[in-house]
């Protein structure tokens, strides 16, 4: 049997001015803004009293996941222009002493395993790295830019052609938050 309505409701806090217009939703805040397009013909996303309200009504099982999907990112978009989002990776060695730099949206990772040329890992949108030390720090308003910053740099240092249970050198993600 059908289920008539599938409706969640994400709170706005103050200070977060959020507007929707056909599939786009723009939320606006301290930090800074975001924008996305956020589709589908059966499922209706608005604005009422202090909320927001996805809702899709007699939804098929995708319609009824997209709704707790589209109200996740719009939760994320908001937590996003409030405190931002902070990724701390680590870099660790134990044969080569691993360099890391910032240059451009690129991070240059020098003599990971002793090797001649530099390895790169694409930094995303508008996101900002900062190397300390041994810790790398990840900050931004998106999410998904903040994330795929730090699986870039994660997938840039995988060890190849080595027993990987000997050669545990690289940058991990340590600690994800806000």
């Amino acid at each position: 049997m059908k289920v008539p309505l599938e409706v969640r409701e994400v709170e706005i806090p103050e200070g977060v001015k959020v507007e929707v217009s056909g599939g786009t939703v723009i939320v606006e805040g301290p930090k800074g803004k975001l924008e996305r397009n956020l589709f589908h013909p059966k499922i209706a996303i608005e604005k009422k009293d202090g909320k927001i309200v996805v809702r899709a009504e007699l939804p098929k099982r995708n319609e009824k996941a997209l709704v707790g999907t589209f109200a996740a990112h719009i939760r994320n978009m908001i937590k996003g222009v409030t405190e931002g989002f902070v990724y701390k990776m680590k870099i660790v060695y134990s044969h080569f002493p691993i360099k890391a730099s910032v240059k451009g949206n690129e991070i240059i990772i020098e003599n990971f395993l002793g090797e001649k040329h530099p390895r790169k890992a694409k930094i995303f949108g508008n996101v900002k790295v900062t190397i300390k030390g041994s810790e790398v720090i990840i900050e931004g308003i998106n999410r998904e830019e903040v994330g795929q910053t730090a699986a870039n740099i994660e997938a840039a240092t995988k060890v190849k052609d080595k027993d990987i249970r000997v050669f545990q050198d690289g940058i991990y993600i340590v600690s994800k938050g806000a």
